[in-house]
């Protein structure tokens, strides 16, 4: 007779993003001396893009943002030309998804404004927008870019209205919205999309979340949770599930997670602690990662979301002192990724008129580009025009690489193709032993000035954004830490380009071996 003998272990759970820690700039590398707003409303109050960060500040007489390089740290000019074209506070500002030099912005005039950026930054007071949307009868709240469609803006307002925008038309005032959607009995708090833009999330001060079919305005479900009074919303795209942030019946701060295809009960309710601040909930789809940032707190929970229950699984959290007002995200394509940076914040310090960029890092010992925690993202090429999309087209976002010099990579292969393709047309003339040959050495002949010229356009290409770094704009380093980063940087732009001359070394040998074979397969004359 056997005797099994149980024996207890300890389930862990492997995740890449176990001991991801978040870590603050430097003093040198934050945004000093901006007149953050004192505006009360729930919002964000800061954009960031690859190339600009913009933020609502305090002013006098109407209602204005300021936007800055991205690379302009430290302190700034308390007399720096501002977009000021609004007659009411700022409430919310959005940069376009695609665009770099295109922001909306909404106020308490009841207007929404979409602005034109110059490429080298504001030089001067910007008080003409580029496009001009009049339809909410009162002060508008939020406004959004749809995620996959070019040119259509969202926007609701203290009207309870829900409006469509579309900006592809000639008219510089546009006074008539494409859709507008009138379910709500009170003000909207917040809006969230899901992946294709095919539906759309709201939150509402009487408590219902509901889930909308944005192009005909059509109500799919509503949830009306009695133990959970819901402030934010985001839809998990991915996932198939939507994830509100608010406020237990006892007033302890809460976030639930529901199904998507059911938004009767919630599949997780989760209390956080009794502080009054509203949680901004920000989702990275490509590691599944959840940050949670209270207003008035120092601190930052993140946690890992799965399809399985439990569902969510607390990390950590990121501690300061400092207390934030609004937290502006950067683009998955502005992240850099050298140093293993999966998420980056703008947080808002309004005691000491800072704006600190906060990094959260996955910590790695290698160097070089890790693959695993950089899949395809969302790029910033539109999937659809505005006018598809409103034709009843849905489709997913463009995808991009991180990899530095993909793009690179992607130009060379087109480039090799086209030569391909020439090469067959020419191969179906007569003699094509001496045509072919011909051709090939007109192309090592000319393929020197060629990749020369080829090479000195990438580069320049690759100088204007590296790793979402505009070089042209960016200010001389001024610490020894600043100096010693843009070696390494430097250093690493010089290995690619050795990688791409030796590429290139490689074709014209095979080129120089293909000349070679033809002229000893020629019979002689």
């Amino acid at each position: 007779m056997t005797v099994s003998k149980m024996t207890w272990r300890p389930q862990y759970r492997s995740s890449k993003f176990r001991h991801v820690f978040g870590k603050a700039a430097t003093k040198e590398s934050c945004y000093d001396g901006v007149p953050i707003t004192r505006s009360v409303q729930d919002n964000n109050f800061c954009a960031a893009n690859p190339r600009f960060l913009a933020v609502i500040t305090e002013c006098a007489g109407g209602g204005a943002f300021l936007v800055l390089s991205v690379h302009h740290t430290g302190k700034v000019d308390p007399h720096h030309p501002r977009v000021s074209g609004h007659r009411g506070n700022v409430l919310d500002i959005k940069w376009n998804p695609f665009n770099d030099y295109c922001i909306a912005s909404c106020s308490e005039d009841a207007m929404v404004k979409v602005w034109d950026i110059p490429p080298h930054g504001v030089l001067k007071n910007i008080t003409v927008p580029w496009k001009e949307l009049q339809g909410h009868s009162r002060r508008v709240g939020l406004i959004e870019w749809h995620p996959t469609a070019n040119n259509i803006l969202f926007s609701t307002a203290y009207d309870y209205k829900v409006m469509i925008w579309n900006l592809d038309c000639p008219e510089q005032v546009i006074k008539n919205p494409v859709r507008t959607i009138s379910h709500h009995t009170d003000v909207i708090l917040s809006m969230s999309f899901n992946t294709d833009g095919s539906l759309i999330a709201t939150t509402c001060k009487d408590k219902i979340v509901r889930l909308m079919e944005p192009r005909s305005g059509s109500l799919l479900q509503e949830a009306n949770c009695k133990t959970h009074k819901a402030s934010k919303v985001l839809i998990l795209g991915n996932l198939k599930m939507l994830l509100t942030s608010g406020t237990s019946r006892w007033n302890h701060r809460q976030i639930a997670l529901w199904d998507l295809d059911d938004l009767s009960v919630p599949l997780l309710e989760e209390n956080l602690d009794g502080s009054s601040g509203v949680l901004f909930p920000f989702y990275d789809p490509d590691t599944h990662m959840l940050y949670l940032a209270g207003k008035g707190d120092g601190n930052i929970r993140y946690y890992e979301i799965s399809s399985e229950k439990p569902y969510i699984h607390y990390l950590t959290e990121y501690r300061s002192h400092l207390p934030q007002k609004g937290m502006g995200v950067m683009p998955k394509r502005g992240l850099d990724v050298s140093s293993c940076e999966v998420f980056r914040f703008y947080k808002l310090v309004t005691i000491k008129s800072l704006i600190e960029p906060l990094s959260m890092i996955v910590p790695r010992r290698s160097e070089s580009y890790q693959e695993d925690i950089y899949p395809m993202t969302a790029g910033n090429k539109p999937a659809l025009s505005a006018e598809e999309w409103l034709s009843g087209i849905n489709k997913g976002p463009v995808l991009m690489s991180l990899k530095p010099g993909s793009q690179v990579a992607e130009s060379y292969s087109e480039l090799s193709k086209g030569v391909g393709n020439s090469l067959d047309s020419r191969r179906s003339h007569s003699r094509p032993g001496m045509l072919q040959l011909a051709y090939i050495q007109n192309q090592l002949g000319g393929k020197d000035g060629k990749q020369d010229n080829g090479l000195a356009e990438d580069d320049r290409s690759r100088m204007a954004v590296s790793n979402g770094e505009d070089l042209g704009l960016c200010s001389p380093p001024r610490t020894e830490n600043e100096l010693r980063l843009k070696f390494h940087k430097q250093q690493e732009e010089i290995r690619r380009l050795r990688e791409l001359l030796n590429q290139r070394d490689v074709r014209i040998k095979q080129l120089e071996l293909e000349i070679k074979n033809i002229k000893n397969s020629q019979p002689p004359s």
